[in-house]
């Protein structure tokens, strides 16, 4: 029986399931990379941060997501528990308490690390942790953020542009240099990306919706979740190119993104004429393969063109 296992591999598991350490950690690099791209774009600095403070930058990041999702392990406890018993924690192969002190031993792990390298970004830290804790506690309103999903999503997605952020600090907070309008747009791109993505992978038919688990269709109707997935990820392609004219980016990059945009669309148009199951998981790679390219396009290959030219 698993739970028989040994903590690590039980740990091993539970990341296979609920946070593939490989693939969250490529689309984390990628995302600190390009924040911290775009920041010393948009301020016209050469070259890129050291390379001790990018792999600083990349271990709290990755580990901020972590914290995020052992935290809603304990917020999601009681429905899980109820609707869907095939999740690590409800059918036992890890325990709360386990999760907990993992938790405890990362975030020990992250306030030592900046506290011995990068005192200067403790500010920013400590906000988002802060925010983190509220997001654990509901923002001390469960019930009302409950029964108002747009609320609930919105407020729990405010996280993402703020690692954003811490990020974008390690160019400009650690370099003693002032924040600057350019993060605004990045932080914007990621807020709106966050939706298209928590939208995107709860699109389902009807013949696969779970009891007491949250759906756009669901919530929404087919029609209508699909209108607001498209809303979302044209609102993404305006900011990311408003991004890219703030940074000064030239006329072809620019036409590449309508294209990708194109491409992603094509799935959610075809579940709208026909859903299926292999549509709507469709849309959520969709979802996901726009948002990394978004994030390579805005920071990430405009820096490596300028550190290889």
């Amino acid at each position: 029986m698993e739970k028989l296992l040994p903590l690590h591999k039980r740990l091993y598991l539970y990341q296979k399931e609920r946070f593939p350490i490989l693939a969250n950690g490529i689309m984390i690099t990628a995302f600190t990379f390009s924040a911290i791209s775009y920041s010393r774009i948009c301020r016209a600095a050469e070259g890129f941060i050291g390379l001790q403070d990018f792999l600083i930058g990349i271990f709290t990041c990755f580990s901020y997501f972590l914290l995020l999702r052992i935290f809603d392990e304990f917020k999601d406890q009681e429905e899980d528990a109820l609707y869907r018993t095939y999740l690590p924690v409800p059918r036992g192969l890890v325990t709360l308490t386990e999760l907990k002190y993992l938790g405890f031993i990362i975030a020990a792990i992250q306030l030592s690390i900046i506290l011995l390298f990068q005192v200067e970004m403790l500010g920013l830290y400590v906000i988002i942790m802060v925010y983190l804790l509220l997001m654990a506690k509901e923002f001390f309103v469960p019930q009302w953020l409950k029964k108002r999903q747009i609320a609930y999503i919105t407020s729990h997605m405010m996280i993402i542009p703020l690692i954003d952020l811490y990020s974008s600090g390690l160019d400009w907070e650690i370099g003693g240099h002032n924040s600057h309008f350019g993060i605004a747009w990045f932080m914007l791109v990621s807020f709106i990306n966050g939706l298209v993505l928590e939208i995107g992978r709860k699109i389902r038919t009807k013949e696969s919706e779970e009891e007491g688990v949250v759906s756009y269709t669901k919530l929404y109707g087919t029609n209508k979740a699909i209108w607001i997935w498209l809303g979302l990820i044209t609102a993404t392609l305006i900011s990311v190119m408003g991004a890219m004219v703030y940074a000064g980016y030239g006329l072809k990059p620019m036409m590449i993104i309508p294209c990708i945009y194109v491409l992603c669309i094509a799935p959610a148009i075809s579940f709208k004429l026909k859903p299926t199951i292999k549509k709507s998981k469709l849309i959520e790679i969709a979802s996901g393969i726009w948002t990394v390219l978004m994030y390579l396009s805005l920071g990430a290959i405009p820096m490596i063109k300028n550190l290889i030219a």
